[in-house]
């Protein structure tokens, strides 16, 4: 018999450590790739704060043997001496206490970037053993943890000529369970991210376990001096410029400091980041918002002032003058409130005229001063709008059909009997052969699969009207019923009535199979982000190998698989007797083994398509599908040993 009583004795009062161990999601986002990365990133924002105020220029993050952690900054040193309130050291205090740190105190940050106090306490909390030294006034101070719990009090050690902070950490494996090991390209692409948002700071990142051709470990260092700008040409430099100048505003306004680059560029997309504290606010904010406003009035009153616009026959809106479009924001604000569904929209009111004033002011001072770019500028803006208008014929025609009236779906669509959105899959597959062959082979009930004609068209190359006005793009629309444009923004999707809650990129296992998916990736990213972002997309991962020797028959999905299976099934690891079957494409499967192998949700393995870093994955994406060889060359060649590129 259970026990209904419920008294106080029942409640659970979790002091503050302990909280964070049992739900540590709520405070890092996940125990996955990205949680584990934000640890290390949590460390580094309290460098980085050091540096804001002023009083740091070097940051090292070194990748040690074991996936270890070190972060060494050349600050003032985390305070050691006697915390009056909580009666022991405020290096303890910081290190133990949720809430606990310098941020709070105006007088200390006047802006800071992470969890705003929660951060290095978090990184104790989730780590096996953790040390942090001090190095102040001469001397230097340790004190190590395990679990977030002091295994001594903070002991001087001897003496020093430097001053700051190094935190060394292991993260707790029993938290951590899927993924335990650093990815190098992750932490990098962030670390050079902070080094454009804050200029004149050096820093290294040293990786231990992979050495170069002389035996030293793999180092990186990070370094801008022109920050914000040398940030667009990095992000633009696979694209073609219209334009020689970057254009850069700084300013600040009612306590806000407001830095603003852009450019434009040849594409026919807009790349927009924008960034409060160094952090990236994905789903945008009132800085954006800011930013927008000043671009469209203050360039749509410089065109209407210096151009004939009622020869062109084309109304201009907003739209139109954020094509070919590349630009970062960066604000600094004193107690930033987020909202949105990942917390990364910035919510403070107070940002949105700053950021105006300050971009309508010195744009209009750019477009006076460079008349030469500005006619370019405005030149681009009525192509821009021409364009537009020949799109939005071509959402009409994908509209006009109502996906969920049943006679709108695309022909080649099987669609599933399940109209829960929530358990339904939407298989994209190559070609007709291997669609036919996922007809036969699905679950009919919750498997839908949509046949592709041969590759897709290269979104990155093309203009949104001949995007629209492409027949696969156009099946891929109907089927997942979703719908594009508003008054406020021609491009805004409209998810709400997603018919399938995954959507999975099934390609041959080739190099023609990785095109077709990253073409189809491509689409994705640049027109229905919002479905990347939500975790709907996913890659099929189908077997390279079938191997066999008499009855027994296995598997294999990559070359140490099949010399496993190949030794195992031959007695003296001869691979005699052994016959492997290569698939070349998935048609070459019958029905029951891509059930087996790929669609049953069972066996088969599905890889989520994610976003670490917005900036890095525009960068990738409009250096892979662009026009410009040799960077694209460069890229291969640095990462073909890795056969995959995460994003």
């Amino acid at each position: 018999m259970s026990n209904n009583t419920y008294t106080a004795d029942n409640i659970q009062a979790l002091e503050g450590m302990e909280h964070v161990r049992l739900r540590p999601s709520m405070y890092i986002g996940d125990v996955g790739v990205r949680g584990l990365h934000h640890l290390v990133y949590e460390v580094v924002d309290n460098s980085i704060d050091e540096a804001l105020a002023g009083y740091c220029d070097t940051i090292k993050v070194t990748i040690l043997e074991g996936n270890s952690i070190r972060v060494e900054d050349n600050g003032r040193g985390i305070p050691v001496d006697l915390h009056k309130k909580e009666g022991k050291s405020a290096l303890e205090v910081v290190m133990t206490k949720i809430g606990a740190g310098g941020k709070f105190d105006k007088d200390t940050y006047k802006v800071s970037g992470g969890l705003h106090g929660v951060g290095v306490s978090c990184v104790n909390a989730l780590s096996n053993h953790l040390s942090a030294e001090v190095f102040k006034n001469g001397k230097q101070y340790i004190q190590e943890y395990s679990k977030g719990k002091p295994l001594y009090d903070v002991k001087e050690v001897g003496t020093t000529d430097k001053s700051g902070t190094t935190v060394t950490f292991t993260p707790d494996d029993t938290i951590f369970q899927e993924i335990r090991e650093y990815n190098y390209s992750t932490l990098a692409n962030r670390l050079r991210e902070l080094a454009f948002l804050n200029k004149g700071i050096n820093i290294v990142l040293v990786d231990e376990r992979n050495k170069d051709e002389e035996g030293n470990p793999v180092t990186e260092t990070f370094h801008s001096e022109e920050g914000l700008k040398e940030f667009v040409e990095f992000i633009d430099g696979s694209r073609e410029s219209i334009m020689d100048k970057v254009i850069f505003m700084e300013g600040e306004r009612d306590g806000i400091p407001v830095e603003v680059a852009m450019r434009y560029n040849t594409s026919y997309n807009e790349n927009v980041h924008s960034y409060v504290n160094n952090i990236n606010t994905h789903e945008g904010g009132t800085h954006l918002s800011g930013f927008r406003r000043a671009l469209t009035r203050t360039l749509k009153k410089y065109a209407e002032e210096n151009f004939n616009l009622a020869k062109e026959k084309v109304e201009i809106v907003g739209d139109d003058f954020r094509e070919g479009l590349t630009a970062v924001i960066s604000v600094k604000v004193m107690e930033p409130q987020f909202e949105g569904q990942t917390k990364t929209k910035l919510g403070n009111s107070e940002v949105s005229p700053a950021v105006d004033k300050i971009v309508a002011e010195m744009l209009t001072n750019f477009l006076e001063e460079n008349p030469a770019e500005a006619k370019i500028i405005v030149d681009k803006v009525i192509l821009a709008a021409k364009a537009r208008q020949a799109a939005k014929k071509a959402r009409e025609m994908v509209q006009r059909k109502n996906p969920m009236g049943g006679s709108g779906l695309p022909g080649k669509l099987a669609d599933c009997s399940s109209r829960k959105p929530e358990e339904s899959e939407l298989f994209l597959v190559e070609g007709d052969s291997a669609g036919g062959t996922a007809k036969q082979g699905r679950d009919r009930h919750f498997q839908a699969i949509l046949p592709l004609r041969g590759k897709i068209l290269n979104v990155e190359k093309a203009m949104a009207h001949k995007v629209l006005d492409n027949e696969e793009i156009k099946n891929i629309y109907t089927a997942l019923g979703v719908t594009i444009g508003t008054e406020e923004d021609s491009k805004a999707l409209n998810i709400s009535k997603l018919r399938y809650h995954k959507v999975v990129i099934m390609t041959d296992a080739d190099v023609d199979g990785s095109h077709i998916a990253t073409l189809i990736l491509t689409f994705f990213f640049r027109y229905m982000k919002e479905l990347i972002e939500q975790g709907h997309i996913y890659i099929a991962t189908p077997p390279l190998y079938l191997i066999k020797k008499g009855a027994k028959g296995e598997y294999a999905w990559d070359e140490k698989d099949r010399e496993r299976i190949t030794a195992e099934f031959s007695t003296d690891g001869s691979g005699k007797g052994v016959t492997i079957q290569r698939y070349k494409g998935l048609g070459e499967m019958n029905a029951e083994q891509l059930w087996d192998t790929t669609l049953n949700p069972q066996h088969r393995t599905l890889r989520k398509v994610t976003i670490d870093n917005a900036t890095e994955a525009d960068r990738v994406f409009s250096m892979l599908m662009g026009d410009d060889v040799p960077p694209r060359r460069e890229f291969i060649e640095k990462n073909a040993h890795y056969a995959k590129i995460d994003i």
